[in-house]
């Protein structure tokens, strides 16, 4: 069984982060491992405080895994801050991993910062050129390429903007477009691959952007080109959607595990 590495913030309330990760990688066929970097306190209505682990036991847990796994893709979520990204960016260099999904993790979906704005820059100068992905939704495309996404058109001018910044993919999520909902668009730098998907109106929708990468890596790892693994992530996400859970008094999450229900 491939061996998935997922680097993320931890979520008490189980949809997204670490958690979210954890479920989803395994619904797509792999084995997932884990470094915690910060943990939230937070549920389907909040996220109340953040808790940075100290660089020391974020380094010892990237060194445990790679001592002992052979891991097939990695990937990265909630970074926190700018000696995270540094300290991550640092150990990953020379592991020399192939595939390698950057999550720019901004927000929660509850509006609360994950990553400090002075992260930002070595978010874009360190990690994304290590990176075969980087996963942007439109909110942090627009912070990424400095411009407003309104439509398609708006995204491949962004798409090429970040590309710039040394990745090999950039697949821009397009749940959040205002037009074209639930259509993603992927760049390679010369080429669009134009995702349609059928969008779910629900809003039981948390923890979709970690899945959605977290799937994406299960795919790489398990031998999949870039576009097809896209294919596979979206349509997994979007039965994950579809079956999604009215828990908590909130935004409920994704469910993860939809194909088990009886």
């Amino acid at each position: 069984m491939k061996q998935v590495l997922t680097i993320a913030g931890s979520d008490s309330g189980g949809g997204a982060g670490i958690q979210g990760d954890l479920k989803a990688m395994s619904a797509n066929g792999v084995f997932a491992l884990s470094v915690i970097t910060a943990v939230t306190a937070q549920n389907t209505e909040e996220v109340t405080d953040v808790f940075e682990l100290p660089a020391s036991i974020i380094a010892a847990q990237i060194d445990a895994v790679f001592d002992d796994f052979d891991i097939a893709a990695v990937k990265t979520g909630m970074l926190s801050s700018t000696a995270i990204v540094e300290l991550v960016a640092r150990m990953l260099a020379p592991q020399k991993i192939v595939n390698l999904v950057v999550d720019p993790v901004m927000l929660s979906k509850t509006g609360h910062a994950l990553l400090k704005p002075d992260a930002i820059e070595a978010l874009k100068k360190l990690l994304f050129p290590l990176a075969l992905v980087v996963t942007p939704n439109i909110h942090e495309a627009q912070l990424l390429s400095g411009i407003a996404i309104n439509n398609l058109s708006d995204a491949r001018r962004a798409a090429k903007i970040i590309h710039s910044f040394g990745s090999k993919y950039v697949l821009i999520k397009g749940g959040h477009l205002p037009a074209d909902r639930a259509t993603d668009l992927l760049y390679d730098g010369r080429f669009f691959n134009i995702y349609k998907g059928e969008f779910i109106d629900t809003p039981h929708t948390h923890g979709t952007g970690c899945t959605f990468a977290s799937a994406l890596a299960a795919q790489l790892a398990r031998g999949k080109t870039v576009p097809d693994a896209v294919q596979a992530a979206k349509t997994y996400l979007t039965e994950a959607i579809r079956h999604s859970l009215a828990i908590g008094h909130g935004t409920g999450p994704t469910n993860h595990f939809y194909f088990l229900e009886s």
